[in-house]
């Protein structure tokens, strides 16, 4: 039977007997998942803990958990920046949703010159990656930011992390093996990069990517780009 796991977050303390009260949790369990006593569910912090607990009792109004064992963490091998362009439509939430399944531990929405799409709610963004590692059985919640112009970003993270830029260029060799542990990947817009983007990308040392001899969407370079950096 599989376990449903819930992110708690670190104000809730993952106590031995907790009386949980959160109105989201209590409607899951009781109106949705319909769970019965003895059930079993996964709490997690995000930070430290991820405990499984026995449903005691199951009121309108909170939940009695007993704790049963503490569950092993599981968290991406390597610390991944995604900083990709803004999408239209719900494209921003399906990268957020599949890159956070990937491993993706930060997520950067940047405004590039051909950008489309300016608003970006955030607030959304983190109910999906939270979703998204509950149900894929991640220990951590991805970080997520307001959106920023990308040379704002390049100089964030130039010196922080190792950075790729995504491009389709058959004379660009794939690059499959030796990522470093700790990377970034610049995603563009439909339309591509721009001569200046990619003067600035030579500038600053931000290695070029090559994804595929296809054309790729921007969801889906975003996808393909992270499949490649977590080998």
């Amino acid at each position: 039977m599989k376990l449903h796991r819930f992110y708690v977050g670190n104000k809730t303390k993952l106590t031995d007997s907790l009386w949980y009260d959160n109105p989201g949790f209590v409607h899951q369990l009781g109106k949705v998942l319909r769970a019965k006593l003895g059930d079993k569910v996964v709490l997690f912090d995000g930070v430290s803990l991820d405990r499984m607990y026995k449903i005691a009792e199951i009121t309108p109004h909170a939940v009695h958990l007993k704790h049963v064992t503490d569950m092993a963490r599981k968290i991406p091998n390597k610390n991944i920046y995604l900083l990709w362009s803004l999408l239209k439509k719900d494209k921003n939430d399906w990268v957020l949703q599949k890159s956070t399944e990937l491993g993706v531990r930060h997520f950067i929405p940047i405004i590039t010159e051909r950008t489309e799409k300016m608003g970006f709610d955030i607030e959304r963004a983190v109910k999906i990656v939270i979703e998204a590692a509950e149900q894929c059985g991640r220990s951590d919640i991805p970080t997520i930011r307001e959106p920023i112009h990308i040379t704002k970003a390049i100089e964030e993270l130039k010196n922080k992390v190792h950075l790729f830029y995504c491009e389709q260029d058959s004379k660009i060799p794939n690059t499959s093996h030796d990522i470093p542990d700790s990377v970034g990947v610049l995603v563009g817009p439909e339309g591509g990069w721009t001569e200046t983007e990619l003067q600035t990308f030579e500038a600053t040392h931000v290695a070029p990517l090559n994804l595929h001899d296809f054309t790729l969407r921007a969801e889906t370079a975003c996808i393909t780009a992270v499949a490649k950096l977590v080998q």
